[in-house]
C-alpha cells in the first residue's frame, strides 16, 4: 500500500441528490423513465456541516420535487463555491447527479462547466479499474461511517412519497459526510479500499489523490477484456452532448 501523505487538504464541498419519480424495476434504467425530478439534496462543505435542499408546499410541508427555482438555487450554490476555491465531489456525479441537475434547473451550460473540473470518485474508479463500486463498499473497505439506515438511493422516492422526510434527508446527509470522508481518506493515504463481492479487501494506488473528470478521462484504459459488456467511460458523459 502505498505510503501516507499529509499536504495542504484540498477544500471539498460534497453534493448529492435524492430523485422523486418511483422508477419500476432496476433502477440503472432510470434513463427510461427521466424526468425524474429531485426530491432533496444535500451540500456540504470539509469546514462545515451538511446543508440539506429541498422545496416546501403552501403550508409549509416539504413538497413531492424542488421547484426550478429552488433547484437553480442549488446550482448557483455549487457555482459560488467553486468560484471560492473548493473543489466539488460526488459518487457519480459525471454520470448522474449533475445529469438530472442541468434538466431540473435548466442550467445544462453551467452543469456541463462545473462537472469536468470536479472529482466523480466513481468515476476514477471506473477509469483505473475498469468497473464502477458501490461507495458503501469503499466505505467499508476503509473502515468509514456507512450509509444510513442500510437504504440505497432508489428507496428514496418511495420514502419520500410516503411523508418519511426526515429519514431521507438524513440518508442524503449522510451521503455526503461519507462522501468528504472518502475524498479526505483517499487523498491523505494516496490508495483507497473496497469489499469485494466474495467479501474481501482490496487496495488500489491514487497516485496523487483523486483525480477530477477532466484528468480521470486521460488515464490508460484499463483491460477489460474479461468483461461481457465493458463500461465505457465516455458514456457517463453522454448527457453533456445532448444539447
Amino acid at each position: 500500500m502505498a505510503k501516507e501523505k499529509t499536504p495542504g487538504a484540498r477544500k471539498y464541498l460534497a453534493f448529492d441528490i435524492e430523485t422523486a419519480k418511483q422508477t419500476p424495476g432496476d433502477f440503472s434504467n432510470w434513463r427510461k423513465h427521466r424526468p425524474l425530478g429531485i426530491c432533496c439534496a444535500a451540500t456540504c462543505a470539509s469546514d462545515g456541516e451538511p446543508v440539506l435542499w429541498h422545496s416546501k408546499s403552501a403550508g409549509g410541508a416539504p413538497a413531492g420535487k424542488m421547484a426550478p427555482g429552488d433547484t437553480r438555487l442549488l446550482l448557483d450554490h455549487l457555482l459560488a463555491m467553486a468560484e471560492a476555491g473548493y473543489t466539488l465531489v460526488t459518487w457519480n456525479g459525471a454520470g448522474f447527479d449533475f445529469d438530472i441537475l442541468a434538466e431540473e434547473s435548466g442550467g445544462h451550460t453551467e452543469c456541463t462547466g462545473l462537472v469536468h473540473d470536479h472529482v466523480d470518485m466513481m468515476f476514477h474508479v471506473v477509469c483505473l479499474l475498469g468497473f464502477p463500486i458501490g461507495m458503501d463498499k469503499v466505505a467499508e473497505g476503509m473502515s468509514l461511517a456507512r450509509k444510513a439506515g442500510g437504504l440505497s438511493g432508489s428507496d428514496a422516492p418511495a420514502l419520500w412519497a410516503k411523508g418519511c422526510h426526515d429519514q431521507v434527508l438524513d440518508y442524503v446527509a449522510q451521503d455526503v459526510r461519507m462522501t468528504l470522508e472518502i475524498a479526505a481518506t483517499g487523498d491523505r493515504k494516496n490508495a483507497f479500499s473496497w469489499i469485494t463481492q466474495k467479501g474481501m479487501r482490496r487496495t488500489q494506488a491514487l497516485p496523487g489523490g483523486w483525480k477530477p473528470v477532466r484528468a480521470a478521462m486521460t488515464l490508460p484504459l484499463p483491460d477489460t477484456s474479461w468483461m461481457k459488456t465493458p463500461i465505457r467511460r465516455e458514456d457517463f458523459l453522454a448527457w453533456v452532448r445532448t444539447k
